[in-house]
């Protein structure tokens, strides 16, 4: 069952890259794959806990001196002895530790999901109300080069500032507002991605998996700043080369009806969403700064301020202006296949992560390899094909934080190491090589409707060169000059 289950998850996965020779939405693939791969574990859990592989059952044994605190109150603790034959576990016991393993992974899951949710929501009223008209008429150019110099900067530091995901949602809502025609807006989304997941990998809120090692200790904020700044930059810049020579011509900026939007707002109504929309994506990290609180809480926040505000603004409107500015109404534009096709495929690596695939791959590279560079290469290019996050926090518990002074190999693995610092350069660019590789490459794939195979033969060998070159800058830096 172990390996049916691997097995399951590529023809998942390639059902999902298949889905428009299929014409099956790879939503739907998702969700089958992930329910089914939680009835695998639950149905044969006995035989593949007793592998020894789950890292969660690990945690348990060595929590079995203190079960009461591990234990949720209502659920009973037995089922934990099994490990130990000090009583046989009944069928109902297993299915408890499973059911218990699957509501740990749930909440994760579910704060990305409320996070992208909320984002979208937020997005989509300031788009609503035409807010991001504001900033599009500001960017006149319509040559190709040029536009996308613009827009990856501007998506670079945004995404340091915000987060990957959020400024991806934001930037494919203002691409839909600049061009017209699909396919070019797909190659503009997909070098969004590949800036937006660069200026994520440098700031410590900038990608959920830099976040995980900034509060575990493993890296400070000042030093991830300066010492993955450039490879970050490299990342970027090195694609966006080599697509300089090869793009030409201007693009086709859409035609709007006239009076298009603006005949149910007014301008200082699209001033104030859009400063308001900004105004609430800024506020996440200051308010899970300040609280230590969930990002996902602070979105809602920020979600529930515009709420308020426009159901006050719009109040006297006539109904059918109101029902389209109003968050009621623009909820039902919200694009839902995506939130479902996040929850399939987060529950899937999931899936993988409790029975124990991946701490078994990441066990087999650091046996093998014994070379940061190396694991931290490849682990970046598995982030593209499962979820950086669980291979991020494997990582993490295999290494413990090496004390201060030591040398040799353990010195990488100090605060600020090498191995740290590059783990979170790896983790957060090397998902860009597959569309469905990082957040924000899903968020683009479902919100423009991407095409795998098309993100295959167009950008990925762009998004490992500039993987391969932000490695080799850190790399040289780490080397010569520090």
């Amino acid at each position: 069952m172990f390996i049916l289950m691997v097995v399951i998850f590529v023809l998942g996965y390639t059902m999902i890259a298949l889905e428009h020779p299929l014409k099956i939405d790879k939503a739907a693939s998702a969700l089958l794959t992930g329910t089914i791969l939680w009835a695998i574990y639950a149905l044969n859990a006995t035989g593949l806990l007793a592998l020894d592989l789950s890292p969660t059952w690990e945690m348990a044994r060595a929590m079995a001196n203190d079960v009461v605190s591990f234990v949720k109150p209502n659920v009973e603790g037995p089922y934990f002895k099994m490990a130990w034959g000090t009583t046989v576990a009944t069928a109902n016991d297993v299915t408890h530790f499973v059911t218990h393993d699957l509501e740990h992974h749930l909440v994760e899951i579910a704060e990305i999901l409320f996070f992208l949710l909320g984002a979208m929501t937020i997005v989509e009223t300031v788009d609503q109300h035409q807010g991001f008209k504001l900033i599009t008429d500001k960017i006149k150019t319509t040559n190709k080069v040029k536009l996308l110099w613009i827009l990856s900067i501007l998506t670079f530091f945004m995404s340091a500032t915000l987060d990957n995901l959020t400024t991806t949602i934001v930037l494919v809502a203002l691409l839909r507002k600049l061009i017209s025609d699909q396919k070019t807006r797909w190659f503009f989304a997909s070098m969004v991605v590949l800036a937006a997941n660069a200026g994520g990998a440098w700031s410590p809120i900038g990608d959920v998996t830099t976040i995980m090692l900034w509060i575990g200790g493993q890296v400070t904020a000042l030093n991830i700043i300066t010492d993955v700044i450039l490879p970050s930059l490299a990342t970027m810049i090195v694609p966006l080369v080599i697509v300089s020579f090869t793009v030409k011509g201007d693009v086709e900026r859409p035609v709007l009806a006239a009076g298009e939007g603006e005949e149910f707002t007014t301008a200082f109504e699209r001033k104030l969403l859009l400063f308001m929309g900004v105004g609430a994506l800024l506020f996440v990290p200051v308010f899970k700064t300040v609280t230590h609180l969930p990002p996902y809480l602070g979105m809602l926040f920020g979600l529930g301020v515009i709420w308020l505000v426009t159901e006050v603004m719009h109040r006297n409107k006539p109904l059918e202006d109101k029902r389209k500015l109003t968050v009621i109404g623009i909820l039902k534009k919200v694009d839902v296949p995506t939130i479902f096709f996040f929850l399939g495929i987060l529950t899937a690596v999931a899936a993988l992560q409790s029975v124990g695939h991946l701490d078994v791959l990441a066990k087999y590279l650091d046996e093998n390899l014994q070379n940061i560079y190396l694991i931290n290469l490849i682990i970046g290019v598995l982030s593209a094909i499962v979820d950086n996050v669980p291979l991020v926090a494997g990582a993490m518990g295999m290494y413990p934080i090496a004390e201060v002074g030591s040398v040799g190999y353990m010195a990488d693995f100090m605060i600020d190491g090498k191995f740290w610092q590059f783990l979170a350069y790896c983790a957060g660019t090397g998902g860009s090589i597959l569309i469905i590789g990082s957040a924000a490459g899903v968020a683009a794939m479902g919100l423009e409707k991407i095409d795998f195979i098309w993100y295959l033969k167009k950008i990925s060998l762009l998004a490992l060169a500039g993987y391969l070159a932000g490695a080799g800058v850190y790399y040289l830096q780490m080397t010569y000059l520090f």
